[in-house]
């Protein structure tokens, strides 16, 4: 039976998560999509209260955390959830500026041969890492790159221009460089190459700005 973490400030924890963490926005805002039917959804970070609601409707039976642990209200929130609602809690942390990084790309796989579905992904926002790790899973799945780069757009708040592109250009990279003629954990194991994909991604100065400054996204 499911006992109560006593280390867990629950006044501070939503304080913290509604005013700091912004989730005063993802109490009306869910952000959430099926990837793969049955098996893999996505969201931003979820409230208590949606988490549950989403374990009841869907069977939920995983919940990954894209934003690694963080000491902060959101993330105590949701691990007690989690523990609370029998979910088994996985950590793991991808950047939403950065090139993928491929130990973390095969990392992600070995999780997913093991994934108890149906499981739900997340990071902040649902905008950007949840992209890219959707799109990882359907490349997992034997789905095209442009499947995986259609995870990223404006329907999450993605904005491909500014530095969080970076994303969609590593979708488009394999589609240049591998598709069709290596499976794309091949290419990320043997071929893929981040300095590379650094080199190649220009992001446009104002789509930053407002990613970055006024929207203040991870």
């Amino acid at each position: 039976m499911y006992t109560a973490n006593p280390n867990v400030d629950r006044l501070g924890a939503w304080r913290d998560s509604l005013f700091v963490d912004h989730a005063v926005f993802r109490l009306v805002w869910t952000n959430w999509a099926e990837v793969i039917p049955g098996k893999l959804y996505r969201s931003n970070h979820p409230t208590p209260a949606r988490l549950e609601a989403a374990t009841r409707r869907f069977g939920l039976r995983t919940l990954i955390n894209l934003r690694g642990h963080r000491q902060c209200g959101s993330d105590a929130l949701s691990r007690d959830a989690a523990a609370r609602l029998g979910l088994i809690h996985i950590d793991m942390a991808f950047e939403s500026r950065g090139a993928p990084h491929r130990e973390r790309i095969l990392r992600f796989h070995k999780i997913w041969l093991t994934l108890q579905a149906p499981a739900l992904i997340h990071c902040k926002s649902g905008a950007d890492r949840a992209g890219l790790a959707a799109g990882l899973a359907i490349l997992f799945e034997g789905g095209t790159a442009a499947e995986a780069e259609s995870q990223l757009g404006w329907r999450y708040g993605h904005f491909s221009r500014s530095r969080t592109g970076i994303l969609d250009a590593f979708f488009r990279l394999y589609r240049s460089q591998a598709e069709g003629r290596i499976g794309f954990l091949d290419w990320v194991a043997q071929e893929y190459d981040e300095d590379e994909l650094r080199r190649r991604f220009h992001a446009a100065r104002v789509s930053s700005f407002l990613n970055d400054r006024l929207l203040r996204r991870e």
